[in-house]
């Protein structure tokens, strides 16, 4: 494969959660991709609804995060549109999120970079950055991106 074939088929995956550093490393893989012809996907993971007593609530409720979660990536998605000129790759899965991120990187070869932003303060980086450079660093298949907190625009700039 040439060189400018492996670009354009990088793909940097953004894991979607509900943290404001999701909107850092959603910048920082946009510009990547922007920069290198590359793409990016955006991962949502639905942790599943608790059990009711009745079905019928539980299917209710599932379908309205699900909804939820579509208009959250749709936007987002305009978001990366307009900074790379390209659509993202959109993933809803539903499980455990860490399960569900390292079950997808060994399914779908696609994905080449997991770009992840650290949360600052005593709580950081983040449950998720922690597993992966911990306990479960093994089990990626791809290189992990951490940006680190308190990056600037300009920064974000420079180093993509």
């Amino acid at each position: 494969m040439a060189e400018n074939e492996a670009h354009r088929n990088r793909v940097f995956l953004v894991v979607v959660d509900d943290t404001p550093e999701r909107e850092v490393a959603l910048k920082y893989a946009a510009l990547r991709a922007k920069k290198s012809g590359g793409r990016v996907a955006l991962l949502r993971v639905l942790e599943p609804v608790g059990q009711t007593e009745w079905a019928g609530i539980g299917a209710m409720l599932a379908e309205e995060r699900r909804r939820e979660a579509e208009q959250l990536l749709s936007g987002l998605a305009a978001q990366v549109t307009e900074i790379t000129g390209g659509m993202p790759i959109i993933l809803i899965r539903e499980g455990e999120p860490r399960e569900e991120l390292l079950q997808l990187l060994n399914e779908d070869p696609r994905m080449s970079i997991l770009v992840l932003a650290a949360a600052p303060g005593p709580g950081g980086p983040g449950p998720l950055i922690t597993a992966l450079t911990g306990r479960h660093a093994h089990r990626l298949r791809v290189p992990l991106t951490i940006i680190p907190p308190g990056i600037t625009e300009e920064e974000l700039e420079r180093v993509t």
